[in-house]
């Protein structure tokens, strides 16, 4: 996992990439003159990073300078001693519980706000944002080329926030005690659209001669896009003969019950039913010597287990720029990221990921928060 040291040297990058070129476009305008004189400047921004900044006495290097300085008195954008107004959010069943308590514990410090969160699924979700029917949606994916496409179409653009690690669990009955592992390729041949499999014998021939029951989630969840195209190897490709639910609590309730069911779903509804239902271990035979992986905080964390991803909320630009009380409560929902992630069975993000991504924000740095998080999941997993 990457250390404080190696997220601040990042931070450092994305706040000067303007000279790099490694974030060109924040400083649009800024044009280098030539045969100034080279001068260092170093700015310590809100005790975390240290960025050293070495370039000729130019327009651009100015406008460096009064960038890192303002995150450097750590200005932070006025609060409302009462916020109010409405925030429509709709999207993810499996990013639903930490939106939840987000909204939970901001609409209890500003109880003139009022935040709806929905359950449509991902791209149900994606499928109103990109009209501009709501300001959040809550994803278990990225969004897709034909949502992108559907949103410009429309005038909608948006903020990318990464927020989480989740790992997909597969799971049986309580009540089984033959299955100690799956393969990838055993998920596949099970899942398949013209998969064969109908019995657990079908799978390994030792293993019960019955009907296998199968649950999982429906076609307008993020969890079946991650699902198809990380085990099946195409997204939304899938037999269509099992128990579809967006809500994870209906594909807990149905495995609980049946003794010679299987499924899959976020790894924070398995945490929440332990005790009710067996998670199975997972391993990748696509990787040589690879060993049955049991999705835990430690695991899914740094993307061993198998079927690590990353959760994110798209937000509104158009909200963001008009909504005092979104804009707030979205900061509110980073700053308080690891707490509110762990409250409700998820896996943070490192620590330092939200101190970085809070001070992006609160400084009008919005576009890139992926490329923050991206550089935690390069250095993630095994080697």
């Amino acid at each position: 996992m990457m250390g404080q040291k190696t997220l601040a040297t990042l931070l450092a990058v994305l706040l000067v990439g303007g000279v790099a070129g490694f974030a060109g476009g924040w400083f649009v305008g800024a044009a280098q003159q030539p045969g100034g004189d080279a001068q260092t400047v170093t700015r310590t921004v809100t005790g975390f990073l240290t960025a050293t900044l070495t370039q000729p006495a130019t327009t651009i290097t100015k406008t460096l300078v009064s960038t890192v300085t303002t995150v450097a008195e750590g200005a932070t954008p006025t609060r409302p001693a009462e916020l109010r107004g409405d925030i429509e959010i709709d999207g993810s069943s499996t990013v639903y519980p930490i939106t939840e308590a987000a909204a939970e514990e901001f609409m209890k410090r500003y109880p003139g706000v009022k935040i709806s969160v929905g359950i449509s699924g991902t791209g149900g979700g994606f499928k109103r944002f990109v009209i501009g029917e709501t300001d959040i949606n809550d994803a278990s994916r990225p969004i897709t080329r034909s949502e992108a496409e559907a949103a410009a179409k429309n005038g909608i653009e948006w903020i990318e926030v990464p927020i989480a690690i989740d790992g997909l669990a597969v799971v049986v009955n309580i009540r089984n005690d033959w299955v100690d592992c799956l393969t990838v390729s055993e998920l596949r041949e099970i899942w398949k659209p013209d998969s064969k499999v109908t019995k657990w014998s079908d799978i390994r021939p030792n293993w019960p001669n019955q009907p296998i029951l199968l649950y999982g989630p429906g076609p307008d969840s993020g969890t079946f896009d991650y699902f198809t195209e990380r085990v099946v190897g195409k997204a939304k490709s899938s037999r269509t003969d099992y128990v579809a639910s967006e809500d994870d609590a209906v594909l807990v309730a149905g495995v609980e019950a049946e003794r010679y069911a299987l499924g899959y779903f976020g790894y924070a509804y398995f945490v929440e039913a332990r005790d009710r239902i067996r998670v199975v271990p997972v391993r990748d035979d696509a990787i040589a010597g690879a060993g049955c992986i049991t999705p835990t905080d430690e695991t899914v964390g740094t993307f061993e287990y198998p079927l690590s991803r990353p959760l994110f909320i798209y937000v509104s630009k158009k909200s963001w720029e008009t909504k005092p009380a979104l804009r707030e409560f979205v900061i509110f929902y980073i700053e308080n990221g690891v707490q509110l992630v762990r409250k409700v069975g998820y896996t943070p993000l490192p620590a330092e990921y939200y101190s970085a991504a809070t001070i992006l924000l609160k400084n009008g740095i919005i576009d890139k928060l992926y490329t923050l998080a991206a550089k935690v999941w390069r250095n993630a997993g095994p080697v």
